[in-house]
C-alpha cells in the first residue's frame, strides 16, 4: 500500500535531516554560553575572576586531574609514575589602570595625629 503521507518524500526527509544537522550544530557549539570564550586570560585589574577551560590552563590536564584524584593509584600491573603538569602561559586582561600607592619607609603611625570622635 502507498503511503500518504508527506513524511515519506525525499524533499521532507532532506528537510528533517537538514533540521537535525542544525539542532546539532546549535547544540554543539564551541564558543556558547556553555562552552569556552574565544580569547583566554586571567583577570586583572577591575575584573572579577570567571571560569577558564582546562585545557587552555594546562596541556596534559587529564593526567594531573587523574593523579589529584588518586585515579588508578591502587593499579599493582602498572604502577602510575609521577606527573609534571605542562603548563601554559595565559597573560593577564586589566580594564584599568592601577595607582601607584607610595608608603614612606619607615611607616610610623602616631596616636595623637587622628582626630577624636565628635559625640
Amino acid at each position: 500500500m502507498a503511503s500518504t503521507s508527506n513524511k515519506n518524500t525525499s524533499g521532507n526527509y532532506v528537510l528533517e535531516q537538514k533540521m537535525n544537522q542544525h539542532i546539532g550544530d546549535y547544540r554543539t557549539y564551541l564558543h556558547s554560553a556553555a562552552g569556552e570564550a574565544h580569547t583566554n586570560h586571567l583577570p586583572g585589574n577591575g575584573l572579577l575572576p570567571a571560569s577558564n577551560a582546562r585545557n587552555h590552563l594546562c596541556s596534559n590536564y587529564c593526567d594531573v586531574e587523574s593523579q589529584l584524584r588518586g585515579i588508578g593509584s591502587t593499579n599493582l600491573v602498572t604502577p602510575q609514575t609521577p606527573v609534571t603538569p605542562q603548563l601554559k602561559s595565559i597573560s593577564s586582561l586589566s580594564v584599568m589602570n592601577k595607582i601607584p600607592i607610595f608608603i614612606p619607609e619607615p611607616l610610623v603611625i602616631e596616636k595623637n595625629q587622628r582626630p577624636y570622635p565628635l559625640n
